[in-house]
């Protein structure tokens, strides 16, 4: 099981209150409801093996140079060297550490590989595992993952983690009609605003699936571009062509990395924690109470 942890948390934030507070009255709203959402996940689906996928660089400068605009509605503050700083509301950012150091001491494996983003350290985790995979994340990207033969799909929270739409081949064609590679070349034909990706200007969803079951798929539909006998409207071979610079590079910056240099890590779900005497300084300094008890009863079982 593989998490795609900034979004879970980001989940987290906004679906419990901030009034559930450490002892100090610092909000820890997201710590708590990440580690319920681990529970739960873990209750439901029991993996032996679970990484916390991380965001080493959320918009890695590869893909910025590749097209500019990946993205730049988040960043809060360009930065001369490093990643640039993302949006994130101010009563989240200082809950990360939190995060990243109860998980340490709780002994999930955690992930994250400078110059990449979750997203790349899950397309590897996924090339390097036999299977079955399973994927968690709020973030539709990750369905150019899916893949029925090697039992990789992704968990797609719908309310919290209780309630998850198992996404494979069968749910992406009966809602998209393509499978899980297709959806990234769907996703590039469409754009994703919520990414920064421009799409091609005038085909929409319904329009970048017709066009994909016609012509296979997108080098098919580019070669269709100078086919004067392909059955494409004239606007849609003007717009395409006119797009070709973009459609040149969208693959590199949609398409998750499959070869990130992972560190060597253990990936098996902890029984015990690893560092007990860190977790309990964890547990009272932020007042995690019932949310870390419950989850190291799941763990341990």
């Amino acid at each position: 099981m593989l998490l795609d942890t900034a979004s879970l948390y980001f989940r987290a934030y906004f679906g419990v209150p901030d009034s559930v507070r450490a002892p100090d009255g610092t909000p820890v709203n997201a710590v708590r409801g990440l580690l319920e959402f681990i529970d739960r996940l873990v209750k439901d689906h029991r993996p032996d093996l679970l990484v916390a996928c991380m965001d080493a660089d959320w918009r890695p400068q590869w893909r910025v140079d590749l097209i500019p605009s990946y993205k730049a509605h988040r960043v809060a503050e360009e930065r001369e060297t490093g990643p640039d700083e993302e949006e994130v509301p101010d009563t989240l950012s200082p809950q990360v550490p939190v995060i990243e150091a109860v998980l340490d001491a709780v002994g999930i494996a955690r992930v994250g590989v400078a110059g990449y983003e979750a997203d790349d350290v899950i397309g590897t985790f996924t090339a390097r595992t036999e299977g079955p995979v399973d994927i968690v994340t709020g973030d539709r990207d990750l369905y150019q993952l899916v893949d029925d033969a090697r039992g990789v799909r992704v968990l797609y929270p719908l309310k919290g983690v209780g309630t998850l739409q198992l996404t494979d081949e069968a749910w992406l064609r009966e809602r998209y009609g393509v499978d899980g590679k297709g959806y990234a070349e769907l996703a590039m034909l469409r754009g994703d605003p919520s990414d920064g990706l421009p799409g091609v200007p005038g085909i929409g969803e319904k329009t970048a699936a017709k066009l994909l079951a016609q012509f296979g798929d997108l080098a098919g539909i580019m070669a269709a571009v100078d086919d004067p006998k392909a059955k494409l409207t004239p606007s849609q071979r003007k717009r395409l062509d006119e797009s070709r610079p973009y459609v040149e590079v969208a693959p590199k910056v949609v398409l998750v990395a499959g070869d990130v240099p992972l560190p060597d890590v253990n990936t098996a779900v902890p029984r015990t924690p690893r560092d007990p005497a860190a977790l309990d300084a964890l547990a009272a300094r932020w007042g995690l109470g019932g949310s870390l008890e419950r989850l190291l009863t799941t763990l341990g079982h």
